[in-house]
């Protein structure tokens, strides 16, 4: 199994672990603490890391991610080990579970603003810092699985965001590109070698029928409904898809199961191995 705790960080576990969604493709989500607000014509000072250590730890714990790193030292902290969630972007009750999606859904808070100065120097983006301890912490991601490539592009200040693509693909995100989330960073980041070109969103595995049925509630039975209403296959559902199965899931996939030509048990309106590929492709 890999590391659970990436080798040379100081740990400051903070308890309070939850499991991720696993049956998603494993993920890195990049931040900034965008602590202070420098511009080109007045740079600030840079915060001491140990400053965040302490808010991480103490007042700001509720949004705190699984590293805090520093670009400049290469110094890095971390909170919660790597099969945990974290808490660092928004997750909104009843909708995709953003702090939890993935094998492990890893969260970097990069000790950084634009035009942050450190020992004279300004700096407007994480691109143009030394990116000290980077290729660790990229090998750890690997590690757990995590493809190199930036599945919606490398980040900038104006992201594009895909549901679709995080719901599919494996990869490095930035805080922006995440569902659900408003926010603009990191913005542009190192660029480092990658294993290949971007993964395609592709079906997510599935995760087997007993995933579905009454009395079954679960992150596959969301993104099931989520995938019936964007394929035009939502007219039974009164609200919405939620994690909780019900006659309206039934209905909506026995209808996506009949316009396959199919017919009899084979569209009970329980999905099966092939039912998902197509769904999803």
């Amino acid at each position: 199994m890999p590391d659970l705790w990436l080798p040379g960080a100081e740990r400051h576990p903070l308890g309070d672990t939850a499991p991720t969604d696993a049956q998603y493709a494993p993920r890195v989500i990049w931040h900034i603490t965008w602590d202070k607000n420098g511009t080109a014509a007045k740079p600030a000072n840079l915060v001491p890391f140990d400053q965040l250590v302490r808010y991480f730890t103490g007042g700001g714990r509720g949004a705190a991610p699984h590293l805090l790193w520093d670009p400049f030292t290469g110094r890095t902290a971390q909170f919660y080990p790597a099969n945990s969630r974290s808490k660092s972007v928004v997750d909104t009750a009843g909708g995709t579970r953003t702090n939890r999606t993935g094998r492990v859904c890893l969260q970097v808070e990069t000790l950084f603003f634009p035009y942050c100065q450190v020992n004279g120097k300004s700096y407007a983006t994480v691109r143009d810092t030394p990116a000290k301890g980077l290729a660790k912490i990229l090998a750890w991601a690997r590690s757990w699985g995590v493809p190199d490539a930036w599945p919606m592009g490398a980040p900038t200040w104006s992201p594009n965001r895909s549901e679709h693509a995080w719901e599919t693909a494996g990869g490095h995100y930035g805080h922006g590109q995440v569902p659900e989330n408003q926010h603009t960073d990191p913005g542009p980041m190192p660029k480092w070698p990658t294993t290949g070109p971007a993964p395609k969103p592709g079906p997510p595995p599935f995760p087997g029928c007993s995933a579905f049925g009454p009395g079954k509630s679960n992150a596959s039975i969301l993104l099931l409904g989520q995938q019936l209403v964007r394929r035009g296959f939502g007219e039974h559902y009164r609200v919405g898809p939620s994690r909780d199965w019900g006659e309206a899931d039934r209905q909506n996939v026995a209808d996506f199961q009949r316009a396959q030509g199919w017919s009899g048990s084979d569209a009970d309106g329980y999905p099966g191995p092939e039912t998902w590929r197509r769904l999803f492709t």
